[in-house]
């Protein structure tokens, strides 16, 4: 093994958040296990890996992780790069910025839209995520991990109670390219808790006062600070390059 190559072991123990693909479900599902990994932020930006090491983290053969990674790559995901290899694009400052922006715009329409549309029960099951995320966010040593799943499916209960599919369809592939910076974003995040000093939860619970009052103004608001304050602990900590 070439120095400073990892061992298939170490790649192993970075992939293991990715469920297993069974033989039968191979192409879509082998596809939508990589790019919920990717949502979830388990990969960093810059970090290199190669087929092999995918399809054994997968328990799969090369070519359906092989397909999978191209439709990564034009969704801007991944990059593929010579000797089968794939990288995680690097996310500049401005890239960053760029992406926030749209993000706003788009994440912010869908909050309009479902301060109209969402259900009542919805609106219950996004409170309980909060509760959980608040919680937490309140132990001593937060699970950065944990904290990003419980985000992520609070916010895209929201989206999706907007009932705009395209809409949906283009969020995702916002969170797609955003997810591996988003690990900054959970470490700044329980690092700011242990100080007192992080507003997501708050943020959140503005937002569900919008969605109760079916007051579309209140739930943008709400979750355009929730975005923009994440943003701004990720470019003060200093990690993305210019």
């Amino acid at each position: 093994m070439k120095k400073g190559t990892p061992s298939l072991q170490l790649v192993r123990g970075t992939l293991a958040g990715i469920p297993s693909i069974e033989s039968r479900t191979l192409g879509e599902r082998v596809y939508r296990g990589l790019r919920d990994f990717l949502m979830a932020g388990q990969l960093q930006p810059g970090q290199k890996l190669t087929l092999r090491e995918l399809a054994a983290a997968l328990n799969v053969s090369p070519m359906p992780v092989r397909e999978a990674v191209r439709r990564l790559a034009a969704e801007g995901a991944l990059e593929m790069l010579p000797n089968r290899r794939i990288r995680v694009p690097v996310m500049t400052k401005v890239r960053f910025r760029e992406l926030l922006n749209v993000r706003l715009v788009l994440e912010g329409l869908a909050a309009e839209a479902a301060a109209r549309r969402i259900r009542s029960e919805d609106i219950e099951r996004i409170e309980a995520l909060n509760t959980t995320f608040a919680v937490e966010m309140q132990r001593r040593q937060a699970n950065g991990v944990r904290l990003f799943r419980l985000n992520k499916d609070l916010h895209f209960l929201l989206y999706e109670a907007a009932d705009m599919p395209l809409l949906l369809t283009l969020i995702e592939g916002l969170w797609l390219q955003a997810g591996p910076v988003l690990h900054l974003s959970l470490r700044m995040r329980a690092n700011a808790n242990a100080r007192g000093r992080n507003p997501a939860p708050n943020w959140h619970k503005r937002m569900i006062v919008g969605l109760r009052r079916r007051d579309p103004a209140t739930a943008r608001r709400a979750l355009v600070g929730d975005l923009t304050s994440a943003a701004d602990q990720i470019l003060a900590e200093g990690s993305l390059p210019d």
